[in-house]
């Protein structure tokens, strides 16, 4: 009678290990190791990271939109909801331009690009064109770029509305389900609890259906790490990360300080030590490394906050899925990082008006850049470089060989920071 009672810490433990950074670092690497010896094998491992991700993206629909419906009727039942929207507006402002200021500083201290040697630029080139012409590589690095396409404000808030909010699920367009979301939520807040007390337990449902699915879905999440990284490796070689190693190396770095001031900023709103933040960011974080979608970790996020940080969950089922869809720091990083290699790859000199642009463009792509990932967010470095009048065709090719790596450092700032955020505007835990 005792294997009921024993099956779920065994669950428990195994999560906890399978989630350790360590254990998500170490399955990184022996996969990357695998797809750079036996690559033919590694390249067929690809289908098990396709088939994971996809998963994840089923649930964060039904998940975000019974979150944030069934939290904002809990909000307004309880009161606040101006002020908790106030307070969120004046932080996401702060965090970005906290994100770019930061950025900056990095980049032009290590000014990745700079100072690269001939045989790196010829690599480089050999990246860009496919061959090893170094005379047709320097005309093509520097031929005049197509101006790439600029969505003005009113494209983009058109772009917000969803027609049909069905074909919209059904797009998994994420930021016009969340625009449905919030405003069918403000008008439930509205109906008498008499008459929405039915679909307020529904998506009670739903939500902690969601939850329950994630964590059955996360439980192979080693074999998913191992198969993912080799089948990338296989892919494209350790070639890439050879040449772009400068801009990586800053990139990274950047990422690891933005990630030490979330932790610092949560540890302080929470008034725990910072084990307990580390290991309430444990799943989270491993998500984010493992999908590169920072979607996905909307159920583990709410998790680790309400749960093990005691946040209030009316408020953390609220905010998280606006803030992961709008307070996008990684990607403001990526951009102020991105644009300043691609300056200091082609020798020009930015001013100091130059560098507050680039800071307002990149914190302006950052929201613009909500609900994308992978490539179609490295295309934004389009429209930072294009207000600096700084070519980006050929640099495209060269940050999209490194961005799966990339990727992973820019989804676990955004999950991390995201957290800290949420922390930020909501009232700090009572601890009994």
């Amino acid at each position: 009678m005792s294997l009921p009672a024993e099956l779920p810490k065994t669950v428990r433990r195994y999560t906890r290990w399978a989630l350790n950074p360590w254990t998500v670092l170490a399955c990184v690497l022996a996969g990357g190791i695998f797809g750079w010896a036996v690559p033919a094998v590694a390249r067929q491992l690809g289908l098990v990271g396709a088939v994971y991700v996809d998963l994840l993206k089923m649930i964060v629909l039904p998940f975000m939109i019974s979150a944030v419906i069934f939290s904002l009727q809990s909000l307004y039942r309880e009161g606040g909801a101006s002020r908790i929207f106030k307070r969120m507006a004046l932080v996401f402002v702060v965090f970005s331009i906290a994100a770019a200021v930061l950025s900056t500083s990095t980049s032009l201290l290590f000014n990745p690009g700079s100072g690269l040697s001939a045989d790196t630029r010829a690599a480089l080139g050999k990246l860009v064109n496919a061959d090893g012409d170094r005379s047709n590589t320097r005309m093509a690095m520097h031929e005049p770029p197509a101006a790439p396409h600029v969505r003005t404000i009113g494209q983009v808030l058109e772009s917000l509305i969803p027609q049909n909010i069905f074909a919209a699920l059904a797009n998994g367009e994420t930021l016009k389900a969340l625009v449905f979301a919030l405003l069918f939520g403000f008008a439930a807040g509205q109906v008498p609890t008499r008459l929405s007390g039915g679909l307020h337990e529904a998506l009670g449902t739903v939500y902690h259906a969601c939850q329950t699915l994630t964590r059955w879905v996360n439980l192979p999440l080693p074999v998913v790490l191992f198969c993912m990284a080799a089948a990338q490796i296989a892919h494209s070689g350790l070639e890439p990360l050879r040449v772009m190693a400068g801009f990586v190396a800053t990139f990274l770095f950047l990422s690891g300080l933005l990630l030490t001031v979330g932790v610092l900023v949560i540890a302080r709103r929470a008034g725990v030590a910072y084990p307990a933040v580390l290991g309430a960011l444990r799943e989270p974080f491993a998500l984010g490394v493992a999908t590169s979608n920072s979607a996905t970790c909307m159920p583990a996020m709410i998790d680790g906050l309400a749960r093990r940080l005691k946040f209030a969950r009316s408020r953390v089922e609220l905010l998280v899925p606006l803030t992961i869809s709008l307070l996008r720091v990684g990607s403001v990083a990526y951009f102020v990082c991105g644009t300043l290699f691609i300056a200091a790859l082609y020798g020009r000199a930015l001013g100091a008006g130059d560098v507050l642009l680039l800071a307002l463009v990149s914190i302006l792509s950052g929201f613009a850049s909500a609900g994308m990932t992978g490539i179609v967010t490295v295309s934004l470095v389009g429209t930072t470089a294009a207000y600096l009048a700084l070519p980006f065709e050929a640099v495209f090719v060269l940050l999209a060989a490194v961005d799966p790596l990339c990727a992973m450092a820019r989804t676990a700032v955004t999950v991390v920071t995201g957290c800290a955020a949420v922390a930020t505007i909501c009232d700090e835990p009572v601890k009994l």
